[in-house]
């Protein structure tokens, strides 16, 4: 009996599937966002730079770059399910070199371990799901997979609230822990390794039972197309650059930011530790506020254009609203929230607008190597922007007792919207005319008829 012939998975397991490889990837996410609130307990208590902060991320990037660069091979030559539980094993080491030794040498050698593995996991995860719902509910599979690695985001923006314990083991009066958090992350990442058994252990059950889809093809970088790609293509990935270097190494040194900023109208370095505790947490949620929006905000904005087009004429209301939040936020005294929420509205546009535009400008035979092309830039961009802000945050000073010490990083994230501005524009123009690929006019109905 071939394959083709056995009975397809049922739902209720093709889900079950969906859940327990969406938690090994939101452990993962937990890991990497687990450094979110503990720049500044790292230079008091340990005595980080902030360029040595940036740095934990700087080099996760670098680690992500040289794995786009072997591309899918792990997972081609051993499989899905033995590619996800190395990967997820990979991410726990990481974490554990990371809580080791409160030194940055030690710390950049886990967050390295760390980038080795999880980007690598999230490719493995993608292919879990072609896997198994190819031909099925895949959009829908994958929004919920991302909703779950987000909620890990989340989770960690806010531990310094329902972690309280692990941070300050001695009570607020007492010093911060900054090995307290990192085991959290640690304990993230043994979970990740045990749901990934999990789907070993399902994938394995299911094999000789059920008909499983093909995986297809993991992205892959073949530098030979890397230099053909058309101007417009080059324009979404600078674009892409653009903004997620501007939102992704933002939340790096955010906690650290709105905590003295909030602190700032509370006292300054004359506040009580309760008060203290009080503005970390409050900070903490703010950060969250990014990939919450992301949540919902994507799909919806993915609603929209499929409804109107318009992709670069979006892109340029995205750019204008990303251009003034860092300098709401470093001069203004309005609520945070305002600012943050509008960025989480222009956060949104990439995922919903840019990454699935790529396929309308782009062949299908080279889309692989379009999307790792892509990634790999916006690795780069993370690489450089952490590094930029915390050598600015260094330079100037940035701290409770000087915090316009955090207005030169701020003005860097600001030129970024001017850049993503002019970007878009000549994204727009080159789409209205003789050479565009429709990028401002199809719908879903055109697309359908």
């Amino acid at each position: 009996m071939t394959n083709s012939s056995l009975p397809q998975p049922s739902a209720l397991y093709r889900w079950t599937v969906l859940l327990f490889v969406s938690i090994a990837m939101g452990a993962n996410y937990y890991i990497y966002d687990s450094i979110n609130p503990l720049e500044r307990i790292f230079i008091d208590r340990l005595g980080f730079s902030a360029t040595e902060f940036g740095w934990l991320n700087a080099s996760y990037s670098v680690a992500a770059v040289a794995t786009l660069l072997i591309g899918g091979i792990v997972i081609d030559r051993v499989g899905t399910k033995k590619a996800l539980t190395l990967f997820a094993g990979v991410c726990l080491l990481g974490a554990l070199v990371t809580a080791a030794q409160g030194r940055p040498e030690t710390m950049i050698a886990g967050r390295t371990v760390l980038g080795l593995g999880a980007e690598s996991m999230i490719v493995a995860a993608t292919t879990v799901l072609a896997k198994w719902f190819r031909g099925k509910e895949l959009s829908f599979a994958f929004g919920i997979n991302l909703t779950i690695a987000r909620l890990a985001s989340v989770a960690a923006d806010n531990s310094p609230t329902w972690a309280k314990q692990v941070f300050y083991p001695e009570g607020p009066a007492g010093p911060p822990s900054w090995r307290g958090p990192l085991l959290v992350a640690v304990a993230a990442g043994v979970l990740g390794v045990l749901t990934a058994l999990v789907y070993w252990t399902l994938e394995t059950r299911a094999e000789g039972r059920y008909h499983l889809g093909k995986a297809g093809e993991v992205d892959k970088l073949d530098f030979r197309q890397m230099f053909r790609f058309n101007r417009s293509y080059w324009y979404v990935v600078g674009l892409c650059f653009t903004f997620y270097s501007a939102i992704f190494p933002f939340r790096t040194f955010a906690i650290d930011f709105f905590t003295n900023k909030i602190l700032a109208t509370q006292g300054g370095v004359q506040a009580t530790e309760a008060v203290r505790i009080l503005a970390h947490q409050r900070a903490g949620f703010l950060n969250s506020l990014l990939p919450l929006s992301a949540m919902f905000a994507t799909p919806l904005f993915g609603l929209l254009v499929d409804r109107i087009g318009k992709r670069a004429l979006l892109m340029i209301y995205g750019s204008m609203l990303l251009m003034p939040v860092y300098l709401l936020m470093a001069y203004s005294h309005i609520s945070l929230l305002l600012p943050v929420s509008l960025m989480g509205i222009a956060f949104s546009l990439i995922p919903a607008v840019m990454w699935p535009s790529v396929a309308y400008i782009v062949d299908q035979s080279r889309l692989g190597t379009a999307y790792a092309l892509m990634t790999l830039i916006q690795q780069i961009g993370f690489f450089l922007l952490n590094l930029l802000i915390g050598t600015a945050n260094d330079f100037a000073g940035a701290g409770l007792s000087n915090a316009g010490g955090y207005h030169l990083g701020m003005w860097i994230f600001s030129l970024l919207g001017f850049v993503g501005l002019t970007l878009a524009i000549l994204l727009r123009i080159r789409e209205t005319g003789p050479l565009g690929h429709g990028l401002e006019t199809i719908t879903a109905a055109t697309a359908a008829a």
